[in-house]
């Protein structure tokens, strides 16, 4: 059984902050790789998907070495939920796949 990569959920400065005007509702989530290739194929897949309302929910997607940075902002609570559980979906399956058939 693999284990997936450790993670947290900071609140942490990522450059321009999201949340402004009506951006009430922030989340950050931190998860670091094995390595700077298994990040890098994660950050890849997962920066073409965009968010399906940018109205309600933005997302900022960011890669320093063997970490992966996401920061997410909504007007409201429940696009926020549905963005974070969206996302974390797609992140653990492109994990899963990359440790399942990935180089390392």
């Amino acid at each position: 059984m693999s284990t997936l990569p450790a993670v947290s959920i900071p609140f942490m400065e990522m450059g321009q902050p999201l949340s402004t005007g009506d951006w009430n509702f922030t989340c950050e989530l931190q998860v670091e790789y094995a390595s700077e290739e298994n990040a890098s194929m994660v950050y890849t897949t997962l920066s073409v998907d965009k968010e399906l309302q940018p109205d309600k929910v933005k997302r900022n997607l960011v890669l320093n070495g063997r970490q992966l940075l996401v920061q997410f902002a909504a007007v409201e609570a429940r696009f926020l939920r549905a963005s974070f559980s969206a996302f974390v979906d797609i992140l653990v399956l492109a994990t899963r796949t990359i440790e399942q058939f990935g180089s390392n």
